[in-house]
């Protein structure tokens, strides 16, 4: 008989964390899943670590590839491979709280099945730890099954692959590059007639960014642009795509802003050229009748329309000053 529950992990561990993410998987008091663990041809794969895994529990199965695929191709292979009911995606720097599954099988059994399940998540980083963005989204979703139509604010958080449950066989391909997993949870979303909501943090995500550790040869953040391009499309097929529209655009630019705040991502010499994409994709997906966030956002939005590279710099700058000149204080 197939497992509730099968876990895809692909073995990239560039910060050392497969481990620790592997022991809180089989320490879980659940114990109907599996872990899908695929190893590909990256020297970020250590392959004794996943061995030595596989002998010890039989729930592990290690699935080896034969070239460097980066995550999204190592995500599909072990789709593939996965028997459980539910999928769930996670990377080497997750931790999943120890009574997460038992949590996930309560409301399950709950609600009947489920396209998706959705469930808060913690973020660490150094002595930090915050709860996720969907949470306020999550708290005021209530006990009923819903679907896109009925909520569509869940359209709006932030696109995460493993904050959620996925029903083997409604999961597509997930594409090349960096943010695979963008139109992966998009379409999803979009397709689902039945979703639940589960409002407790089961997975910690310990590290910053909002990045794969690893993506396919060749991936770069601006396949950002791309990525919300595909979800796009599938929001265009959808029912109720106008109700939908507005929330998947928000979501959309505060990633961008995100991705382009955010040190590290976007070198200097190519923010000009990140900021105009951005804004042609801020005009090319613009709602009709949109009223832009309130406060310092919407003046981030504004001047994102506008494509005002220079002015959206030195309100930058000016914001990092008036802080710098308060903390003195």
């Amino acid at each position: 008989m197939p497992p509730l529950i099968s876990v895809v992990l692909p073995a990239h561990d560039p910060n050392g964390g497969l481990k620790e993410c592997l022991d809180a998987l089989l320490g879980q008091s659940f114990r109907d899943f599996e872990v899908v663990l695929v190893v590909d041809r990256s020297p970020e794969c250590p392959e004794r670590t996943a061995d030595a895994y596989g002998m010890r529990d039989p729930r592990v199965t290690v699935l080896r590839l034969n070239a460097a695929v980066g995550i999204g191709r190592a995500r599909n292979a072990g789709a593939a491979r996965a028997r459980g009911d539910y999928l769930l995606f996670l990377d080497s720097d997750h931790l999943v709280d120890p009574e997460a599954f038992a949590a996930m099988a309560e409301r399950l059994d709950a609600t009947g099945p489920v396209d998706v399940l959705h469930f808060g998540h913690l973020r660490e980083h150094g002595d930090r730890l915050w709860p996720g963005g969907a949470d306020d989204v999550l708290a005021a979703a209530g006990p009923a099954v819903t679907t896109p139509a009925e909520r569509p604010e869940l359209i709006g958080t932030p696109p995460l692959v493993w904050d959620r449950l996925l029903r083997r066989g409604t999961v597509p391909a997930f594409p090349d590059g960096h943010y695979d997993e963008i139109p992966v949870v998009h379409a999803t979303t979009l397709a689902a007639r039945r979703i639940a909501v589960l409002p407790r943090p089961c997975v910690t995500i310990r590290r910053r960014h909002t990045l794969h550790p690893t993506g396919s040869p060749g991936a770069s953040h601006f396949d950002l642009f791309e990525q919300y391009g595909r979800s796009f499309e599938a929001l265009n097929a959808a029912p109720d795509a106008e109700a939908l529209r507005p929330h998947l655009f928000t979501r959309m630019i505060r990633h961008f802003l995100f991705v382009f705040d955010l040190a590290g991502c976007v070198d200097r010499a190519q923010r000009p050229q990140f900021f105009h994409r951005a804004a042609e994709h801020y005009r090319g997906h613009l709602p009709a009748g949109y009223r832009r966030p309130d406060g310092r956002e919407g003046v981030k939005f504004s001047l994102l329309a506008s494509g005002a590279y220079a002015a959206f710099e030195v309100a930058k700058l000016s914001h990092i000053a008036r802080g710098a000149v308060s903390g003195r204080r």
